[in-house]
């Protein structure tokens, strides 16, 4: 039977074992446990005002979203006023625009024609055939 020989010890790790460092005082256990909370939780509150804060993450999402609102008025707004300006210019300039916004918007006729109104004797009832 053969028998198993340890082996001898690493004179270094023997060296390190004896200079091992004194074991920490409570208080600066104590200390550095109170110093990783604190930064966990001014971590906690930087991360909270980053995401609701006046330039957090949410209010420029809400930003952008009102300047994409804004932008889409502005192009309506736009079109809207191109269009008056042409209908301007062909009143100005155009008589038959003339005539046909008159008799749109304020019923005006011709002299000599004749202008039939046609009305309902009985007008009926909604959904009533």
């Amino acid at each position: 039977m053969s028998r198993r020989v340890s082996p001898s010890p690493d004179p270094v790790k023997l060296h390190r074992r004896k200079t091992a460092l004194p074991a920490e005082p409570a208080w600066q256990r104590l200390g550095r446990r109170a110093l990783r909370w604190a930064l966990a939780l001014l971590a906690l509150v930087l991360m909270i005002d980053a995401l609701f804060g006046d330039r957090g993450f949410i209010e420029t999402m809400r930003a952008r979203r009102q300047y994409a609102e804004v932008a889409g008025s502005l192009e309506r707004l736009k079109r809207e006023n191109a269009r008056l300006r042409e209908e301007a210019r062909r009143l100005r300039e155009d008589p038959t625009a003339i005539e046909e916004a008159a008799r749109r918007e304020l019923g005006m006729i011709r002299p000599g024609e004749v202008l039939f109104i046609v009305k309902d004797d009985h007008p009926r009832a909604k959904g009533a055939r």
